[in-house]
């Protein structure tokens, strides 16, 4: 078999393989979205925890993707809202490692995602010693995810969010306003549109001058573990 011949079938093996990957993830994405968006909060733990297993196993099975990993942790942080104080800080925590190991193995990932969801972690949950919430990191990981995707929807958003939080209001709104007029991903058109309907929120609120309530789950569900 001529070299050329054997390269071309390889490289036409691994895009099925991308192919099968890329389509894995969507579903797993499209299933998150109407959990989170559309489930009731009493039914939505074990929907993530059987849709969290789901993917573990794919993820094992497909060690060098890093959006399956990026999945795990997006699932393992949407739950965590729903969980106890310690085993929610423990999720955090496996979150934040399996963000950063797939960052490692492709800084691309989900088109800047995995690093806007690192830095979002990063500014909401708490400060050592209780967890590892550090404002330096998360602006750090949002410039990177900015670089990545500029007018991304959730760059965006979450980036005017943690401005907000840091009452840089005018900065904030500007962001805001940028993932107003990002466009929808067909793929994720769903998502998107209720994303949106957030972002609109939070502009309201930065336009009258109140502080974005929104963020507020992760810190107080720490804040009443760290009293018991």
């Amino acid at each position: 078999m001529k070299l050329t011949t054997f390269v071309a079938l390889t490289l036409l093996a691994w895009q099925c393989f991308a192919d099968a990957v890329v389509n894995t993830t969507q579903a797993i994405e499209s299933e998150w979205a109407s959990i989170y968006y559309t489930l009731p909060k009493a039914k939505q733990q074990a929907a993530y925890e059987a849709l969290l297993n789901q993917t573990a196993k794919l993820s094992d099975e497909n060690p060098q993707s890093s959006e399956l990993l990026f999945w795990q942790a997006i699932l393992l942080a949407s739950n965590a809202e729903l969980q106890d104080g310690f085993t929610a800080l423990k999720a955090i925590h496996k979150a934040r490692d399996l963000l950063q190991k797939s960052i490692s193995i492709n800084p691309q990932t989900a088109n800047g995602s995995a690093y806007v969801t690192l830095g979002t972690l990063y500014y909401m949950v708490p400060k050592w010693p209780i967890a590892f919430g550090d404002d330096e990191k998360a602006e750090e990981m949002f410039q990177s995810a900015l670089k990545i995707n500029p007018t991304g929807i959730d760059t965006n958003y979450f980036y005017g969010d943690f401005l907000l939080a840091a009452n840089s209001q005018q900065e904030a709104q500007q962001y805001f306003e940028k993932a107003i007029d990002a466009p929808i991903r067909k793929e994720q058109a769903f998502a998107d549109n209720k994303l949106k309907d957030q972002v609109k929120l939070a502009l309201n609120n930065t336009k009258n001058r109140k502080i974005n309530g929104i963020k507020s789950a992760f810190l107080s569900l720490f804040n009443s573990a760290s009293l018991k």
